[in-house]
């Protein structure tokens, strides 16, 4: 017997999609940043600090959007 498709499209895999995707494209516009400004180590470490609450962000807004359409 197979299980019922879930009511929601949004899945864990689409949440932890969002996490990782906002967290990387962040990452990667900090270690540019910081490259410009001349260390991109310390860049790559700014972007992940701002990347992790962006990326609850994101993911608060996609599934908030979802619950009231």
């Amino acid at each position: 017997m197979t299980p019922a498709a879930p009511a929601s499209p949004h899945s864990l895999a689409t949440a932890s999609g969002l996490l990782l995707g906002t967290l990387g494209a962040a990452m990667l516009v900090g270690a540019l940043v910081g490259a410009a400004f001349g260390s991109w180590a310390i860049g790559l470490l700014v972007g992940a600090v701002v990347g992790i609450p962006l990326a609850v962000l994101v993911v608060y807004l996609v599934y908030s959007k979802q619950e009231t359409s």
